[in-house]
């Protein structure tokens, strides 16, 4: 009774037992597979990550090396030659300026592309310049071995051809006309937030396109007059744009997102195939080391091997025969507790005949 109370008692402990074993192998499979899934994805990640920047990077690459520099802007500083030989001429020449076409020790040019060569003059409206009239501006491009490549003399007067002779002048203003504009604008003068000043611009080149033998590293502007008179000056270079380079200029977000994208997918394709590639290469050297393991068993297996595999089942049989031989001797001495019985021994002892003499 005993026996059976702390069977039935100790049922729930291990059934709690192995309830609680099953919990644990389960939640440890469930922390395995999110660990997995997790790595998986950290993985996945980076790897998008990494192809989306070398998208980007390869994108970029190319817009700053076929994109040119799409405009050029710096100061003209004229200056005139003053070792005359006639002592009352000051003014040996006309105001000439040196401008270099190099930015940061590179060509300012691209080869093959068109570009529109402006100069923007800042003049005054001063009674000299009004006397003055037309003027040319002559523009000569050297090479770095200082051989002239094109020149040119532009005017604004002229519509524009082929032709290399152009002018420019100060808009007309009458005298009616100026003085109401002097009146109008008085504080402005006054105060010095204004001037009477108009700005020009005089196209050099329309369609100028570099030399790629000898690029133009010099421009040399000479005005033919010795009675201008210009507070400042600009030499302004500006790129007509065509085709491609046309879209990445005038579209830069879309062109960007097309690029990037058709990048990524192309890497993307690139690195399923590698890997594709990697895993049916991993596939085929275990086939093969399969395959060269069996070679090795057949020729390994002859008479010698048959006869240990007859001699290890006969070990078995007799294995077998004296595990039954030690059953059947074991029988008689078993007892079960549902057949225990115990009976008490004959011990009849006949009755002890007493003879009587």
């Amino acid at each position: 009774m005993d026996q059976e109370s702390r069977s039935r008692a100790g049922e729930p402990t291990v059934l709690i037992g192995r309830a609680l074993l099953r919990l644990r192998d389960a939640v440890a499979m469930m922390m395995s597979s999110v660990h997995q899934r997790v790595i998986r994805s950290i993985v996945l990640f980076f790897i998008i990550s990494l192809i989306l920047c070398l998208a980007a990077f390869l994108y970029g690459s190319f817009y700053y090396s076929y994109m040119p520099l799409s405009s050029f802007l710096t100061p003209v500083h004229y200056y005139y030659r003053s070792d005359c030989e006639s002592p009352n001429s000051f003014m040996c020449t006309y105001p000439v300026a040196n401008i270099s076409l190099m930015k940061n020790n590179k060509p300012v040019l691209s080869f093959g592309q068109a570009y529109q060569i402006s100069l923007i003059l800042e003049m005054p409206e001063s009674l000299a310049n009004q006397e003055l009239g037309m003027f040319m501006i002559r523009t000569t491009c050297f090479s770095q071995e200082g051989g002239p490549v094109a020149s040119s003399a532009r005017t604004a007067r002229q519509p524009l051809s082929t032709s290399s002779s152009r002018f420019s002048m100060l808009r007309y203003r009458s005298e009616l006309l100026r003085t109401l504009g002097t009146l109008l604008f008085l504080p402005a003068f006054l105060t010095g937030a204004t001037e009477q000043k108009q700005v020009l611009e005089v196209e050099l080149f329309s369609d100028y396109t570099d030399d790629p033998y000898a690029p133009s590293v010099t421009a040399v502007i000479e005005i033919l007059s010795t009675r201008v008179q210009i507070y400042s000056s600009e030499f302004y270079v500006h790129a007509h744009f065509k085709g491609i380079r046309y879209l990445l200029f005038y579209f830069p977000v879309i062109s960007a997102l097309v690029g990037v994208s058709s990048n990524f997918i192309f890497l993307s394709v690139l690195f399923i195939l590698s890997y594709v590639r990697l895993l049916m290469r991993k596939e085929w050297k275990v086939e093969q080391a399969g395959g060269q393991a069996q070679l090795t068993t057949l020729r390994t297996d002859g008479p010698e091997s048959e006869r240990e595999k007859n001699m290890n089942n006969n070990q078995q049989e007799d294995e077998k025969d004296v595990a039954a031989g030690t059953a059947e001797l074991l029988e008689p001495l078993q007892v079960t507790p549902t057949n225990q019985s115990w009976k008490r021994p004959d011990c009849t002892v006949a009755p002890a005949q007493s003879s009587r003499t």
